[in-house]
């Protein structure tokens, strides 16, 4: 178990590194040495972790040179993890991430179901609105598992919005993505700045490490101002533009 530990340890640190795009595709990994000499840990298991990572097509190792970044696979919008913050600056808009709760509190039925705790159990929750050049462009509703992440509630949101911090300091390993068209609740609408009667499609995500659920978060979308979709050609390629 503790070898375990150790080997998970390191591959944390370089998978937090790949999906906060630190270490974009193709960069070069510290060395073999390097790792060990900054962990303390045996050759042997700084290896087993490249060797996991490269299984798992995260890295690949070159022989005599190094191990690197494996390229990005093509994917949509609906199978990873989008930054609205990042789409909302790459059209030149400004964004903002306003706060409107984070606070602990006992896990509903409902909430300790989706993240595989007891009722009752401590979970953290947090809700913001995300602006597009100050319009309301998403409501998010999150509920967080504290084993995972025991310092979310000591974040400043307005910096790091709570789905960019988790990605940065959280490893995943599987998500899941349902989609949904809805009516906004009464607090919803207000705080899009809404019609009740306007269709919503609403994004639900969970993700895991090493089986464990992280977070569950409902994003809700007004139609009128968001899409979500992608193109694909007739073998499932994702098509960019």
């Amino acid at each position: 178990m503790a070898s375990t530990a150790l080997y998970q340890q390191v591959g944390d640190y370089i998978v937090r590194h790949i999906q906060d795009g630190t270490w974009p595709p193709g960069h070069r990994l510290p060395s073999e040495h390097d790792l060990v000499a900054r962990f303390g840990m045996s050759r042997m298991t700084v290896n087993r972790a490249l060797r996991d990572l490269a299984q798992q097509g995260r890295i690949v190792r070159v022989a005599g040179v190094g191990s690197f970044v494996a390229e990005e696979k093509p994917q949509s919008t609906l199978l990873h993890i989008a930054s609205i913050a990042r789409e909302v600056r790459d059209r030149g808009h400004d964004y903002r991430c306003a706060l409107i709760a984070a606070e602990r509190i006992a896990a509903a039925a409902d909430v300790a179901a989706w993240l595989d705790l007891r009722p009752g159990q401590t979970v953290f929750h947090s809700v913001c609105l995300h602006l597009e050049n100050e319009v309301p462009v998403q409501f998010e509703d999150r509920y967080v598992n504290p084993q995972h992440a025991p310092d979310f509630l000591a974040q400043d949101f307005s910096e790091v919005p709570p789905g960019e911090y988790l990605v940065q300091n959280v490893p995943f390993d599987e998500i899941e993505h349902v989609v949904d068209a809805v009516l906004p609740t009464a607090e919803q609408a207000h705080h899009l700045q809404i019609e009740a009667s306007e269709p919503c499609l609403m994004l639900t995500r969970r993700t895991w490490t090493r089986t464990v659920p992280v977070t569950m978060v409902r994003c809700l979308h007004p139609s009128s101002r968001y899409r979500l979709g992608c193109r694909f050609d007739a073998v499932g390629n994702q098509r960019l533009g």
